[in-house]
């Protein structure tokens, strides 16, 4: 049976063909959509974890009991869970494990561009890069028995436009897994240094046996055509570079990139007249092929930031450019903004009102820094809003009773609860706002330990954040509707007047969901309207100008009310659907 997927469906179909026995993952654009896919197998064990540290530590506890498992992320993600990917090259795997990390070459959702191969490298683990859908099914299924091979955690490399494409692949059955039965064995599990030191030889052999194995492995091939040019691909750059040379050039795709098959590429080069390697982001390939002793064009040719595409590799190799309609310079951007009705932005009104200095984080929230709210001055990384103002405040850099830091409720859980210990116990004086829009929102609705639902929509206890704030030692603490824009400015303003940590809780739900009553909607009295544009600093998507007067797109409006709250003069009047 054959059927149309996307990269991160393939993926997921993969774990179920291998009978993936623990899937843990943390949500994380272009990640998300592998764990919801396999969420919806009922044969899979699927969940959300806090963040990816922890998910991968589960999967790592899982392998070595002996059972298959997987954990997913974005690059940033990676990062989170460095210290457990490090490790799991001394620890191995006895039931195959798996690791999907989905960078972003472009940066479309995401704060950096990154190349997870450096952490391959780094960590000694084998990484698997797929090129179009039918790789990641095949790919997923197939790194399990490697890892059991091996002894190895695998790593599986997407990127956007893999794990979002679709293209057709070939379903296969699934292959009920067991597990193996659990033997103890402390040189190979615990750590400590003495068992470390041998475990780095077994490492160093481990990936000198796969790099020989690469030579011949199947996800390494070459096609010879026109020997003119030998390129070097792997990934979407392989897709690229066939669409754009055809039968014109020959191709070396690498379908395993770490470690590299020496053997493979000498004889390719050897048998092409030119060598180019293309690839996204990194030199990673053509440095390890330069000091293979090979000439090659790469990064001389092909910018090293940026997404590639077809156009991006015919205009830097061939010099030529396809033609297109452009957009009339008449026509207006139109950047990312917060949705209408969204509880975060009376909170941002009422920053900018009162003039503090916002520490941001990860989240739809970060949206808060644009026109005409412009409220937030920094975003770093997850959970960095709380830890980041501490320093701010702590060195005397910026006034602790004229900042705040703005953290939503899902990143609060990924790793904002030590941030907000360590202000506690170094006797800081800041103030923590936590935006509880009871869902993660910015990667599209995924639960967490404060929604109350599990990853299958199954009831869970449902985390307390101000009850895990008051264990942590915060004494004052308050909850406010964001759209009551009066009280939210008066619990700022009280918080900013401590001599201690002050939390505030905005808790209103995400608009999006489908528990939130629409039934109402607002439109503008034109007789009663002033023009004086109150109702335009707040940024809604659903006000505009007409003809000197506000009107409001009511197929837009969610009926927030918030508008209403800005105009002193009533124009701005409540209908019911």
């Amino acid at each position: 049976m054959k059927k149309l997927m996307i990269g991160n469906e393939a993926v997921a179909r993969g774990l179920y063909e291998a009978d993936c026995k623990f899937i843990s993952s943390y949500p994380g654009t272009p990640s998300t959509e592998i764990t919801e896919f396999a969420a919806e197998y009922p044969e899979l064990y699927a969940e959300w974890a806090p963040n990816e540290k922890v998910a991968m530590e589960g999967a790592l506890g899982a392998s070595i009991s002996g059972a298959r498992s997987f954990c997913a992320m974005k690059h940033v993600g990676l990062n989170v869970a460095g210290d457990p990917l490090f490790i799991g090259a001394y620890v191995g795997a006895e039931g195959g494990m798996v690791i999907a990390v989905a960078d972003d070459p472009g940066m479309h959702s995401s704060q950096n561009e990154q190349d997870s191969r450096h952490y391959a490298m780094a960590a000694k683990l084998p990484m698997l890069e797929p090129s179009d859908s039918t790789d990641c099914l095949v790919f997923t299924r197939e790194a399990f028995a490697l890892s059991e091979k091996f002894d190895t955690p695998f790593i599986i490399r997407t990127s956007t436009r893999v794990a979002h494409s679709q293209s057709i692949v070939e379903l296969g059955e699934r292959a009920e897994s067991t597990i193996k039965p659990y033997e103890k064995n402390i040189a190979k599990h615990v750590m400590a240094p003495a068992n470390a030191i041998k475990r780095h030889v077994v490492v160093e052999k481990r990936l000198s046996d796969i790099a020989e194995w690469a030579n011949t492995c199947e996800f390494n091939r070459a096609e010879y055509n026109d020997t003119k040019i030998g390129i070097i691909c792997a990934g979407s750059t392989y897709v690229y570079s066939r669409e754009v040379f055809g039968e014109n050039a020959s191709y070396l795709k690498l379908g395993l990139v770490n470690p590299l098959p020496e053997k493979l590429i000498k004889e390719f080069a050897s048998k092409v007249d030119k060598v180019i390697v293309v690839e996204e982001l990194d030199p990673v390939i053509e440095t390890q092929v330069r000091a293979m002793g090979i000439e090659c064009d790469g990064k001389n040719k092909l910018p090293i930031l940026g997404e590639f595409s077809q156009e991006v590799v015919k205009k830097c190799l061939l010099g030529e450019e396809n033609e297109f309609n452009k957009i009339p310079d008449e026509i207006p951007g139109r950047p990312p903004v917060l949705c209408p009705g969204c509880p975060h932005r009376g909170l941002f009104f009422v920053l900018k009102k009162l003039g503090v200095t916002v520490s941001g984080d990860i989240g739809c929230y970060t949206l808060g820094s644009a026109p005409p709210l412009s409220s937030v001055d920094t975003t770093l990384c997850m959970g960095a809003s709380i830890a980041g103002l501490h320093g701010m405040n702590k060195c005397g850099g910026i006034d602790p009773k004229k900042s705040v830091a703005v953290i939503g409720d899902s990143t609060f859980c990924h790793s904002g609860l030590t941030g907000i210990m360590n202000m506690v116990y170094n006797k800081a004086h800041s103030t923590v706002i936590i935006c509880d829009n009871s869902i993660t929102g910015m990667t599209g609705h995924q639960q967490n330990p404060a929604t109350g639902m599990t990853l299958k929509n199954e009831p869970t206890h449902k985390m307390s954040i101000e009850g895990v704030v008051e264990a942590l030692g915060v004494k004052d603490i308050k909850i406010v509707d964001p759209n009551e824009i009066k009280e939210l400015e008066a619990a700022i303003k009280d918080s900013l007047t401590k001599d201690e940590v002050s939390v505030i809780i905005t808790r209103r739900p995400c608009v999006l969901l489908k528990s939130v009553k629409k039934d109402t909607y607002f439109t503008v009295n034109s007789d009663k309207c002033k023009s004086c544009k109150a109702c335009m600093k707040i940024g809604c998507p659903a006000i505009s100008m007409k003809d000197g007067k506000a009107v409001i797109d009511t197929t837009l409006c969610t009926g927030c009310d918030l508008c209403s709250k800005m105009c002193a003069f009533g124009a701005i009047q409540e209908n019911k659907r």
